[in-house]
């Protein structure tokens, strides 16, 4: 079995999701009292808030690269960022920790046409619905095209992320409201929509919605304990 890398934190809330999904599913695959060999290395969140708000995506790459080394030194033997945002600093964390980094984007793409979906909303912080990380291979692998929620709706789901799901609070009038927008988006034509922050799916669940969910942390997960035991 590999040691997983994990760069968490970002919030701690999902980390713990993906610790949770990671150490189930190899016992589930292998039996007994198996468990992954993970490696975590957890930020204090309110030191990367500020440099995303900041617009200081240098310093952030900087950061997320040595948190790749140091991991790497450790033994991690590949590297998972349990967070959508901070894919935007892909290539700088692969590049910093030199081994193999499993993108969120392989696995949800794989998911999306599993499910043959041409046509996915996708909800995040206004920096990944913004961002091309999740947008450009999506469309490139597998024929995808994203819609984002119109600006009113994109603002609130940005609030709901920051001002709530990371500071561990989980309100029925917010999973209402990103109900309605995931309404709207299926209206828009989705066939389904990317729960495209890791804190997402702590609120909003399948049978919330009345088109599929993609939840991104629970598929980055499993995906990274099939290459950890592959």
């Amino acid at each position: 079995m590999k040691t997983i890398g994990m760069i968490g934190g970002m919030s701690w809330e999902s980390t713990a999701v993906y610790y949770r999904v990671a150490n189930r599913e190899v016992q589930r695959r292998v039996g007994g009292l198996h468990s992954a060999k993970i490696l975590l290395w957890s930020f204090d969140f309110a030191e990367i808030q500020s440099l995303q708000e900041a617009g200081d995506w240098r310093e952030a790459g900087r950061r997320m690269a040595d948190a790749a080394r140091r991991l790497v030194g450790g033994g991690a033997e590949f590297l998972v960022i349990c967070c959508n945002t901070m894919h935007v600093l892909a290539d700088a964390v692969e590049q910093g920790g030199g081994v193999p980094l499993l993108h969120i984007a392989t696995p949800l793409g794989k998911e999306i046409s599993r499910r043959r979906a041409s046509r996915v909303g996708l909800l995040g912080t206004k920096y990944t619905m913004q961002a091309d990380f999740l947008r450009a291979p999506l469309a490139r692998e597998h024929g995808v095209e994203i819609i984002v929620p119109v600006e009113g709706d994109a603002e609130e789901t940005h609030r709901v992320i920051y001002e709530e799901l990371a500071r561990g609070q989980f309100l029925e009038s917010s999973r209402r409201a990103l109900g309605e927008i995931v309404a709207r988006l299926g209206e828009r034509g989705a066939e389904g929509v990317v729960l495209g922050c890791t804190e997402l799916p702590l609120l909003l669940k399948a049978e919330d919605a009345a088109i599929p969910l993609f939840d991104t942390a629970e598929l980055h997960a499993l995906a990274a304990v099939f290459m950890a035991l592959n």
